[in-house]
């Protein structure tokens, strides 16, 4: 059992390396603290919340894989290496299409929910 304990307390010292080092973490994750508010100002059906969580998820998932693999790649090649640096172009590339994923997700729920409030409000 406490090694099961000790695993949590390894996960959350990588989640805080991420958040202490990793810049593009940093912005996903006040990305998602918005999405939450407007989620919540705009009451948000149990459906709609279940597609911003998983793609809030999804986000976050690759962009501490993107960085996990960046920090091995360096690992295993400090110098200069083409075949290092597309793998971490690849890594970026996963976090792009997942980012751009979850802001259609976004633009589907949201956008027609903010275009109604604005036509209650004039």
């Amino acid at each position: 059992m406490n090694k099961f304990i000790r695993g949590f307390g390894f996960a959350f010292k990588g989640l805080g390396h991420a958040v202490k080092t990793q810049l593009n973490f940093r912005v996903h994750l006040v990305l998602a603290v918005i999405a939450i508010a407007m989620g919540w100002y705009l009451q948000l059906s149990s459906a709609e919340w279940l597609w911003i969580i998983f793609s809030i998820g999804l986000v976050l998932l690759t962009e501490l894989i993107n960085t996990a693999i960046e920090l091995l790649v360096d690992l295993v090649s400090p110098g200069f290496n083409e075949t290092a640096g597309k793998v971490k172009d690849m890594a970026a590339a996963a976090v792009l299409v997942t980012a751009f994923t979850a802001l259609l997700v976004g633009a589907i729920i949201f956008i027609p929910k903010i275009v109604s409030l604005l036509g209650h409000a004039a």
